[in-house]
C-alpha cells in the first residue's frame, strides 16, 4: 500500500485537527504532557487539565520542583492516577539524567517512567521527525480495517506484527515534516472518522483501499477475543467532620486503588467501621449508596456520616479544611461526596 501515508498527510492538512493547544509545537514537553494525558481520556476533558498544568508547571523543571500531592490536586479528576505519578517522576527523571532536556530519539524515551512505545514514538515524530510508528487504540482501528488484519490484539506477538506493518506504512524517512502530519493524520482519523461504532467511511481518505469496509463489516476489527471480565465490590467510607467542619482525611498506601491519594477512610464493612469507632455507634448516619464505575470494576459505595472522634488505628491521617481538601489529589467518589 505505498500511497497509503501520501493519502493521510494530504486528509491532514485540510481535514485534520489542527487548532489544539499542544499541536504546532516541537516542544517536546508539552507533546509528552498532552499525550499522557489523552490515555484513556478524550480531548474535551483534557483541554481545561492541560492548560492548569501549564500555568503551575510551564517548564519540565517546575514539575519535576512539585510537590506529588500538588501533581495528584491538578490532576484530580482525571482518573488513572499513576499517569500522575509516573508523570511527575518522569519529569524528575528528565532533570536528573538529562539535564532538564527531553531525549530526541524513541529509544531514550522509553527509558523513563510511564513512556511507553507509542508515547516515545509520538514524542519523537512530533517533535524531532524521527521515523517510528504509533499504536495507540485510534491508531489500531484504522490500520486493522485498512489492512484486515484479524490478528488477535490480546496476543502479544500479533501485536508485535501490527507494529510492523505500521511501520512499513510510514512515509519515507528524509521526510521530517510528512512524519509529523502522518501521526497527527492517523491519530485523527481514528478519533474522528474511524469511530468503533458508525465509522464515517465516506469521508475516509482512504476507503478505496480498506478491507474492512470491503467486507462490508468494519467494526468487526480490531479483533480482541480475550476480555477483562468486570467485577464488583462493596466499600464503606466514614465521612468525619469536626465542629469546625474539617474532614478527617487519610493518605492511600501506595499500592492498591486510589494509591497514594488523600481519601476518607475506607472499611471493607460496616462492621469494621463499626469496630473503628467504639462507643460512636449511635452516632453514625447511613447516607445513600451510590456506584462509581472504574474501568473494569463497579464500586458499590456506603458512605457514612459521624461527629465524634477520630477511627482508632488509621495512620497517615488529618483534619482537612474545605480550603485545603479543594487543593489536594482526591478519588471522584470522595469529592463528590464532600462537595454534594
Amino acid at each position: 500500500m505505498p500511497d497509503f501515508a501520501a493519502h493521510i498527510v494530504a486528509w491532514q492538512a485540510t481535514h485534520g485537527r489542527s487548532a489544539l493547544p499542544w499541536q504546532n509545537t516541537r516542544d517536546p514537553y508539552r507533546v509528552w504532557l498532552s499525550e499522557v494525558m489523552l490515555q484513556q481520556t478524550q480531548v474535551t476533558t483534557v483541554l481545561g487539565y492541560f492548560a492548569r498544568f501549564l500555568e503551575r508547571f510551564p517548564t519540565v523543571g517546575a514539575l519535576a520542583a512539585g510537590t506529588e500531592d500538588e501533581v495528584f490536586g491538578l490532576w484530580s479528576g482525571l482518573g488513572y492516577y499513576s499517569r500522575a505519578r509516573n508523570m511527575h517522576r518522569c519529569a524528575q527523571d528528565v532533570v536528573a539524567r538529562f539535564g532538564g532536556v527531553f531525549p530526541t530519539t524513541a529509544a531514550e524515551l522509553m527509558t523513563l517512567p510511564g513512556i511507553g512505545r507509542s508515547t516515545a514514538a509520538a514524542i519523537a515524530a512530533f517533535c524531532f521527525g524521527e521515523r517510528v510508528a504509533i499504536l495507540d487504540g485510534n491508531v489500531k482501528r484504522v490500520l486493522t480495517r485498512v489492512l484486515g488484519f484479524a490478528g488477535d490484539m490480546s496476543s502479544a506477538a500479533q501485536e508485535r506484527a501490527l507494529w510492523d506493518e505500521a511501520t512499513r506504512l510510514l512515509p519515507p524517512a528524509d521526510d521530517r515534516d510528512a512524519i509529523a502530519r502522518y501521526t497527527q493524520g492517523v491519530m485523527d482519523l481514528g478519533a474522528t472518522v474511524c469511530l468503533p461504532r458508525k465509522p464515517a467511511c465516506m469521508l475516509c481518505p482512504v476507503s478505496r483501499r480498506c478491507v474492512a469496509l470491503r467486507e462490508g463489516e468494519p467494526e468487526r476489527y480490531p479483533v480482541k477475543t480475550r476480555k477483562l471480565k468486570r467485577t464488583a465490590q462493596s466499600l464503606w467510607m466514614l465521612e468525619l467532620r469536626d465542629p469546625q467542619g474539617r474532614v478527617w482525611l487519610e493518605k492511600r498506601p501506595a499500592r492498591g486503588i486510589w494509591a497514594g491519594l488523600y481519601c476518607l477512610p475506607v472499611f471493607d464493612s460496616r462492621e469494621a467501621l463499626v469496630a473503628a469507632m467504639p462507643g460512636a455507634a449511635s452516632d453514625l448516619e447511613d447516607l445513600p449508596p451510590f456506584v462509581h464505575v472504574l474501568t473494569h470494576k463497579d464500586l458499590h459505595l456506603h458512605p457514612v456520616r459521624c461527629r465524634a472522634t477520630v477511627p482508632q488505628g488509621r495512620e497517615g491521617a488529618r483534619w482537612v479544611d474545605a480550603a485545603e481538601w479543594r487543593r489536594l489529589g482526591l478519588p471522584a467518589p470522595v469529592r463528590k461526596l464532600l462537595e454534594g
